[in-house]
């Protein structure tokens, strides 16, 4: 009887993981196991496409592609329930999943996005366009605390940002301040800037009752704590109820602080804002 069970036990195992393989999760994103390992071995630099729901999604980087379609169409990071013509501000779109992503979700939204990186912005206004999109309001431009000219390095990856100083590696871009825009009822706000939330969230802290859901990609040293403690202070004081995941796993051992990679920051969180 035992030896029936144990074989059972396997039987079972095997058809689960059977089961598991023939059920790929990545189907509706238009990627396998294969075309994955695919991808994550192409060379970064040159224009490619990927068929997404039927349109032409055009990208440069295919690790940075493949990670981006896992999070937002797969794990499904924005998904949220908004009015049925929501008004979006984008602060870093990217090459634009977030914006596919919100519109498939609310076809009639309204929606703002910003991305000053050379090489994003003009991937991002592709793909809006093979999706054809309207009430996409692109702009190629920083968020700041002003509307002035800032360094910023133009990486065409998802690690481009505003620098303090000018540098070979740094380009003049123009940034605009994100308070200004805060003049109405937005319903989803996404700030993914690189660094520069804090002092952008200082800026606006006394305007986030016009906020509803916000997305915060914070980027920070430990010098910096401190700063990351103000935000969650901000972020309460302006009544919102926050979640916490970490973005990227920078260090497996954080006693230890032996880092796995050479990005220049030590946190990197995603904090997920809502009203309740």
């Amino acid at each position: 009887m035992s030896g029936n069970s144990f074989l059972q036990n396997i039987s079972n195992g095997i058809s689960l993981n059977l089961k598991r393989l023939a059920s790929n999760p990545y189907k509706k994103i238009n990627l396998n196991w294969f075309k994955i390992k695919y991808y994550k071995h192409l060379p970064a630099g040159k224009t490619k496409t990927h068929l997404l729901f039927g349109k032409s999604l055009y990208f440069t980087d295919s690790i940075q592609l493949v990670n981006g379609l896992e999070e937002i169409f797969i794990e499904e990071m924005y998904r949220q329930e908004l009015i049925a013509n929501p008004f979006i501000i984008d602060c870093g779109a990217n090459i634009g999943l977030s914006v596919i992503y919100m519109k498939r979700l609310y076809p009639d939204a309204e929606i703002i996005a910003f991305e000053p990186d050379e090489t994003n912005f003009q991937l991002l206004s592709k793909n809006i366009a093979s999706f054809g999109y309207s009430n996409v309001h692109l702009r190629k431009e920083a968020i700041w605390l002003e509307n002035t000219v800032l360094q910023f390095s133009n990486q065409g990856t998802m690690t481009s940002k505003i620098e303090m100083e000018a540098s070979a590696g740094t380009i003049d871009v123009k940034a605009v301040r994100l308070r200004d825009l805060l003049d109405r009822e937005v319903d989803f706000l996404k700030i993914d800037i690189e660094g520069a939330e804090y002092k952008v969230l200082c800026d606006i802290a006394d305007k986030l009752y016009q906020v509803k859901n916000m997305f915060l990609e914070y980027h920070g040293t430990f010098a910096q704590n401190k700063e990351l403690t103000a935000m969650f202070e901000m972020i309460s004081r302006a009544g919102f109820n926050y979640y916490i995941k970490e973005a990227a796993t920078l260090f497996d051992y954080p006693f230890q602080r032996t880092k796995k990679s050479d990005i220049g920051y030590d946190v990197q969180l995603n904090i997920f804002c809502f009203r309740v």
